[in-house]
């Protein structure tokens, strides 16, 4: 059996979750929307126990939340709904900044929104990651509409200082938004404390099935809906909701915040165990900042092997990546800001580790990688 490591791509739905999502498929199958009938009343009142749950995560009144598919969707829906709304109101602000290392589900909304009107700045990150503050402060002026930066990287897991680029932001008027799919549920996150005016997570980050995320939003942004059809979340996102999946969502939610402090110790353990065996190996570098970083994330470029055939030696008892599982096999833009070529890209490992992650599962990656390295280097 495959050793799992890949965990920012998707974690495994948990038993809990599944078991709280199990009467809403058949048992209990009413449309939330209906309101005539007990049934329907009962899966009203089921979304917004879920609601809540969410919202309670960051720190939220319920109301902030908008249920969406996924994080893209709520992506989506924050920098186009603000964009639009904007335009419907007359706001002369248009400028849209971003960093080089978000994933795609925020670089090609706000690359559309660049060809349409909003003059979009794009900003490098430094040699580990990280976003100079100095270069966000220089771009940011009395034109800025919005900036969107990650809570954490979903290739190198890099944290950028969420709370100074809140206060920059909100000292310019500018709305600040934040993909933190991969942060919801692994670190403490409070909206209010760090001036986030708009959060996207999803609820298969974070042991929750797939299809199901949310936009948090905080009160008094203005947003236009992205998907017409009904009146549901407030008129922002038409659409029958699906009842079992926000049950799941709520429910890994809340289970996220329970072992989470004790979860990130134990990973950060046997992430710095993995990385104590990998450096010693020949050409092994790290990518991304040592220590501002998930802690239960590790990525690693090796020198001088084919990424190719790395990682067609590691697939038959590893389950890990060269980068998101968005690029479909691209060379990773992620890799790319951080300097790397496209071959030292394709030969670089992420590994991301999770609640069932054992020290076994660590000892075998560690001789999987270096039984590979053996190989290659062997025949090259």
């Amino acid at each position: 059996m495959l050793a799992y490591l890949d965990h920012h791509a998707t974690t495994p739905c948990d038993d809990r979750v599944m078991t709280a999502m199990e009467p809403w498929w058949h048992q209990q199958f009413a449309n939330p929307a209906s309101r005539l009938y007990r049934p329907a009343l009962e899966a009203a009142a089921a979304v917004e126990i879920a609601r809540g749950q969410v919202a309670a995560g960051l720190g939220m009144p319920a109301e902030a939340v908008i249920f969406t598919s996924g994080a893209t969707e709520a992506n989506n829906l924050a920098l186009k709904g603000v964009a639009e709304a904007a335009l419907e109101r007359g706001e002369p602000r248009r400028g849209l900044i971003t960093v080089a290392t978000e994933h795609r589900a925020v670089l090609d909304p706000m690359g559309w929104l660049g060809r349409h009107g909003f003059p979009l700045t794009v900003l490098p990150v430094q040699p580990d990651g990280l976003l100079d503050l100095q270069h966000l402060a220089d771009a940011i002026g009395p034109d800025t509409l919005l900036v969107s930066v990650m809570a954490a990287n979903n290739e190198i897991g890099v944290l950028q200082d969420l709370a100074a680029i809140g206060q920059l932001c909100r000292r310019h008027g500018a709305l600040f938004h934040c993909d933190a799919a991969q942060a919801v549920g692994h670190l403490p996150l409070a909206m209010a404390d760090l001036n986030i005016d708009l959060l996207s997570l999803s609820g298969h980050k974070l042991y929750g099935p797939k299809g199901c995320g949310a936009l948090l939003r905080r009160e008094g942004v203005a947003l236009a809906p992205q998907q017409h059809g009904g009146s549901q979340e407030g008129g922002l996102r038409a659409g029958t909701l699906a009842v079992p999946l926000l049950v799941g969502l709520g429910k890994a939610v809340q289970l996220a915040l329970a072992d989470q402090a004790e979860r990130s110790a134990r990973l950060t353990l046997l992430r710095d165990r993995l990385w104590a065996g990998l450096e010693p190996l020949e050409g092994v570098q790290l990518n991304g900042h040592r220590n501002r970083r998930l802690g239960h994330n590790l990525n690693v470029g090796i020198d001088g092997v084919d990424g190719q055939r790395l990682h067609r030696l590691l697939r038959s008892e590893l389950a890990v990546s060269s980068g998101s599982a968005c690029s479909q096999g691209s060379p990773s833009q992620v890799l790319a800001a951080l300097g790397r070529s496209r071959r030292q890209a394709a030969a670089s490992i992420r590994f991301g580790l999770g609640r069932d992650t054992t020290a076994a599962d660590i000892d075998r990656a560690l001789k999987v990688v270096s039984a590979a390295l053996a190989e290659l280097r062997q025949s090259t």
